[in-house]
């Protein structure tokens, strides 16, 4: 039984400044330079604590930006409904949408939160010392789960408003218990969910430990979406996949690629102006394209981008994807496994700055 609850958020007060300046990216995706730009748009902008110079330091502005009002304290706990405006790789505008809640951190033995990517140790290592530091959940944790919507949009202007982003509250009993006989698997946040594990191990057991900052979306929201993350190889793979059709350039690769069942695997390989098209087995695409191993290899979500990277140079080959099925994310994890790392690209990243969710008073 997946145990979430109504949480009462800490969130910017009036004294901070325009939300705007505050908010950020998740700490994983932002690079030195784009975190150096955000840290200079405002001295509380939400970097100082998810990427902060030392962790000791992001435990005492934490401390004293609740203290001084900076981060103000909801009266009541309650859910939240989460709206998200974008547009995404595919250059299609969208709307996705989910609740925000306080969700109970289960070890994945217990089959109630389901992973589907392999982590590593370092980066928990670091989120670690933070949580340790901060005694909050500061960046929320992405959350799929099957059937339909447990909730709605209210019908009224958003309690908060940013960059696409539109937050409203919702009565803390709004769902009851919606999601007492569901599966939830983690779209985006395996590191930190697992750092949370440890935490709450770490930390005795206290009941407040235990939670993390969770945005749940059905799979029956018509916004979300897995987009591809497609492979640059500096050099050439030592591996090579099987090749049965060679294409008139990447575009004309990329709509052969598409028309193959989905119960193949395939990939687009690109390389010295060439496109060829790879089938081989019944495999996920990703599992047949980590056949050519890690390597030199970097990631983009736009196939324009990594042929480029070839064209120029920069690489020797580039392998183009289609998008991960949810359904078949879903389906591993149900099975226990776990898929290569950049199986999936969700999209759009949640906003980091928005909710807090405070583990000690």
């Amino acid at each position: 039984m997946a145990e979430v609850k109504p949480f009462r958020a800490v969130r910017y007060g009036s004294r901070a400044g325009p939300l705007d300046s505050l908010v950020a990216p998740p700490y994983d995706v932002i690079s030195p330079p784009e975190r150096d730009e955000l840290a200079a748009r405002s001295p509380h902008n939400v970097v100082h604590l998810t990427l902060p110079s030392n962790e000791a330091e992001a435990g005492r502005l934490w401390r004293d930006w609740r203290a001084d009002g900076t981060l103000a304290d909801e009266e009541e706990p309650g859910f939240w409904w989460l709206s998200q405006d974008y547009v995404g790789p595919d250059g299609v505008a969208r709307t996705r949408e989910g609740l925000v809640a306080a969700l109970r951190a289960e070890p994945y033995e217990n089959r109630v939160v389901l992973p589907h990517e392999r982590t590593h140790r370092g980066p928990k290592e670091g989120r670690l010392r933070l949580l340790r530091e901060v005694q909050a959940q500061l960046e929320p944790l992405f959350f799929l789960y099957e059937g339909a919507p447990v909730a709605s949009r209210p019908d009224h202007e958003p309690d908060l408003e940013v960059e696409g982003a539109r937050l409203w509250r919702l009565p803390p009993n709004s769902t009851d218990r919606a999601f007492a006989d569901r599966q939830l698997l983690i779209a985006d946040g395996h590191h930190r969910y697992e750092t949370a594990l440890a935490y709450h191990e770490e930390a005795a057991g206290t009941p407040e430990s235990a939670y993390v900052l969770a945005v749940l979306v059905s799979l029956d929201d018509p916004g979300l979406m897995i987009f591809p993350t497609h492979r640059v190889f500096e050099r050439e793979p030592g591996e090579q996949l099987p090749t049965e059709e060679r294409l008139a350039d990447p575009e004309a690769a990329m709509s052969a690629l598409e028309q193959v069942p989905a119960g193949r695997a395939a990939a687009v390989l690109y390389r010295d102006g060439r496109a060829e098209l790879a089938v081989d087995g019944n495999e996920l695409d990703v599992r047949l394209v980590d056949r050519l191993g890690h390597e030199g290899i970097s990631y983009t979500p736009d196939w324009r981008e990594a042929v480029r990277a070839v064209d120029t140079g920069e690489a020797e080959v580039a392998v183009l994807m289609r998008p991960t099925r949810i359904e078949d994310v879903f389906a591993v994890a149900q099975r226990g496994e776990t898929m290569p790392q950049k199986s999936t690209y969700f999209y759009p990243k949640l906003v980091s700055g928005l909710l807090f969710l405070p583990l000690a008073p």
